[in-house]
């Protein structure tokens, strides 16, 4: 109790008690609904690789030729842009990242769906910036929807990498 000089003493209420508890049921509540979803996950068979993951795969592999073209075709005809030479080396190291990555979503492998979630998250913020400066209509609603499906395409990732780094469950089923 404390005094609040005035018509005598004020009783303090315990701070973050009631707080804390609802928090901690929060956390609980939270837990069970992740390992419901956990449990509901079939791990992928061997030489499984979901769609989505496919599709990124693809996409990569697409991105990556058309970087190995253009360092080829700069490397050949010496190209200028804005009137400096283009640095083919740091293309090059580009897209054999690329390559990689789309090697390894082939297969499947974590890190390289978590790269291209990476390279997704960039390219969603790179669009959202680009809309705020966007001179037309058309580039506003163009933007849009290309990052509408980037959205997309990381909210499916999602799952999928979860598939990806499950281990085979023991026992039987």
């Amino acid at each position: 109790m404390a005094d609040n000089g005035s018509n005598g003493p004020v009783r303090r209420k315990a701070r973050g008690s009631k707080g804390a508890d609802a928090m901690r049921a929060g956390y609980a509540k939270s837990e069970l609904k992740n390992q419901a979803v956990r449990e509901s996950l079939e791990p992928l068979a061997e030489g499984e690789r979901p769609t989505v993951v496919t599709v990124g795969a693809v996409f990569s592999s697409l991105v990556a030729l058309v970087l190995w073209g253009s360092c080829a075709y700069a490397l050949a005809t010496g190209a200028e842009a804005n009137g400096r030479d283009v640095n083919v080396v740091q293309w090059g190291l580009f897209a054999l990242v690329i390559t990689a990555m789309a090697w390894g979503m082939w297969r499947a492998k974590y890190w390289a769906v978590m790269g291209f979630q990476m390279l997704l998250v960039l390219l969603i913020l790179a669009g959202i910036l680009g809309m705020v400066v966007a001179p037309t209509l058309l580039q506003i609603v163009g933007t849009l929807i290309l990052v509408v499906g980037l959205s997309v395409m990381f909210w499916f990732m999602v799952k999928a990498m979860a598939r990806i780094q499950m281990p085979e469950r023991p026992g039987p089923r």
